[in-house]
């Protein structure tokens, strides 16, 4: 590729060109120019310019140019290879001070470390293949790291140096974003693997929130601030359960991040009644499940008209003068819920048809059991009255049950221990539905952006650094897309993170070569409005 091909957009004064050199306060540089005659003035036009050089490089350079006239064809442009997404989000790291975050001091595994953080955004898939991009790619050099890139010192003993740093740096992330007083969000997702790990004591079958049946799997717990910004992650066996990591999570906030007055939000899941009672000195909001809501309802006398679609009821009740909850009716919410209790109820009764007169010789425990299983696989045996007569399974829909159930679809209520002069009704509702800020977060580390699996690896040391890695790297990326909320607004949608990223892999650095100069130079392509743009609102 020639630079004529490279710098077409460009209207040219003249196609002769020369070369001149600016001696700055460090270093020199040398720019490619034409002269043309305007109005009667001589004025000149720059073609690039390049970095890189020393002095007597240079001289060579504006010798070769001297020597004879140097037309377009003479100058090439070669090994382009993507810089501009790995220089933003290197720039953005060093804004950020997340390169002080890591380690206090400039040492080559921090490098390495930065290299693999913006590597996952940029450059998905395993460790192996990210040493292999230099073919590619300028992320390394950015990052610092010179010479060939190998896996082991690069990358494995970079996240070994890097897990070993984590509560540090988890600490540093606190102090940075936490303050007493403040919204802490918590949720917990799962990652499966893929391939053999029978005899893995932490790759284990539990709750799967991906609904992947019959794959091990990692429970990964995510702190966050209210505004969505990551704070620790940590990595649990894959048969934990939401509520068992809750009280030890609290306490982690208090000794290890010094945060002693906070308000903890936390899913359905999470805040179980004896979670509640372990850790009652700890404001908390959460939102009651279905069948808590009936038994408010039904035990505890709340009346179904105080839900309404409009505006939020806070109501307390005489056993439990310290706690406030919120009522709220959402109709879009009843009408899903309804078409998943009529589609459910569908289901299990074709189900029954289907087995409700045996073809084959057989008892009435062997049709007892086969229809336990279809209402146990969907859940629904309370909507239906059955029995087995002669051999065949008689059934029905409970019309007064499924009516009692309507009753209660829309309804959500939120229950907290949070003090009304620390936070109004509004804004417990405000401080719950952040929780979505998490959901985010989970989404970009497991699908949208960074794709924490497939994870290619087996130790589990390993396995915690890839998956703090990934915190980490949405942490970049969460501080980028602060930056660019104006041009996801105004675009209607048009820009997302991934188109960003994508528009700025394009910005290549190439060698420039001149003549038969042997010691070629490098430059930058000029970026497009919109790479400059993005430069601009993210760096500055």
């Amino acid at each position: 590729m020639n630079l004529a091909e490279r710098i077409s957009p460009m209207k040219l004064k003249s196609q002769a060109l020369h070369f001149q050199i600016v001696k700055g306060n460090t270093k020199p540089s040398g720019y490619i120019r034409n002269s043309y005659r305007e109005d009667g003035k001589v004025k000149h036009q720059t073609i690039s310019r390049i970095n890189g050089l020393s002095l007597d490089q240079l001289l060579n350079l504006k010798a070769a140019f001297d020597g004879k006239t140097i037309r377009m064809d003479d100058i090439t442009l070669t090994d382009g290879r993507e810089y501009g997404a790995s220089n933003l989000l290197f720039e953005l790291s060093k804004k950020i001070g997340l390169d002080k975050i890591l380690y206090s001091r400039k040492e080559p595994w921090v490098a390495n470390a930065l290299a693999l953080i913006i590597g996952r955004i940029v450059y998905q898939g395993s460790k192996l293949n990210l040493s292999r991009v230099p073919d590619i790619s300028y992320l390394w050099e950015i990052c610092g790291v010179e010479g060939e890139i190998d896996v082991n010192k690069n990358c494995y003993e970079a996240m070994d140096e890097l897990i070993a740093r984590q509560n540090s740096i988890q600490r540093k992330l606190a102090k940075k974003h936490l303050s007493e007083g403040c919204v802490i969000l918590y949720d917990i997702t799962s990652t499966y693997f893929e391939g053999d790990y029978e005899d893995s004591e932490f790759i284990k079958f539990g709750y799967n929130r991906d609904k992947k049946r019959g794959k091990r799997q990692i429970t990964i717990g995510l702190i966050c601030a209210k505004n969505g910004c990551p704070i620790g992650v940590e990595v649990f066996a894959g048969n934990t359960t939401d509520s068992t990591t809750v009280v030890d999570k609290i306490d982690e906030i208090k000794t290890k991040y010094g945060i002693s007055n906070f308000v903890f939000v936390g899913d359905r899941g999470m805040l179980t009644q004896k979670n509640l009672e372990v850790t009652k000195d700890v404001p908390s909001i959460t939102a009651l499940t279905h069948a808590k809501i009936k038994e408010l309802c039904t035990e505890k006398g709340v009346q179904l008209s105080l839900f309404d679609e409009d505006t939020q009821t806070e109501i307390t009740l005489p056993e439990e003068p310290n706690v406030r909850y919120v009522l709220r009716k959402n109709p879009t919410r009843g009408k899903k819920d309804k078409r998943t209790r009529d589609s459910l109820i569908q289901i299990t009764n074709d189900k029954l048809a289907e087995i409700a007169i045996p073809k084959k010789k057989t008892d009435v425990k062997t049709l007892a059991a086969r229809a336990g299983k279809v209402f146990g696989k969907y859940k629904t045996e309370k909507y239906f009255s059955w029995n087995i007569e002669d051999l065949t399974i008689v059934y029905s829909v409970k019309d007064d049950v499924v009516a009692n159930e309507e009753k209660f679809d829309g309804l959500y209520v939120l229950r907290s221990q949070v003090s009304p002069e620390t936070m109004s009704t509004m804004e417990i509702v405000e401080a719950y539905k952040s929780l979505i800020n998490v959901e985010n977060a989970f989404r970009n580390m497991k699908t949208v952006q960074l794709e924490i699996r497939p994870v290619y690896h087996h130790k589990v040391k390993r396995i915690k650094a890839h998956a703090f890695i990934c915190m980490l790297s949405y942490y970049l990326l969460w501080h980028m897309n602060q930056s660019l909320k104006p041009l996801y607004n105004e675009s209607k949608k048009y820009y997302t993170q991934n188109h960003v990223i994508e528009i700025m892999k394009t910005l290549q650095k190439f060698n420039l070569i001149i003549g038969d100069v042997d010691s070629p130079a490098t430059m930058v392509a000029k970026p497009t409005n919109i790479q400059n743009q993005i430069q601009k609102m993210v760096l500055e």
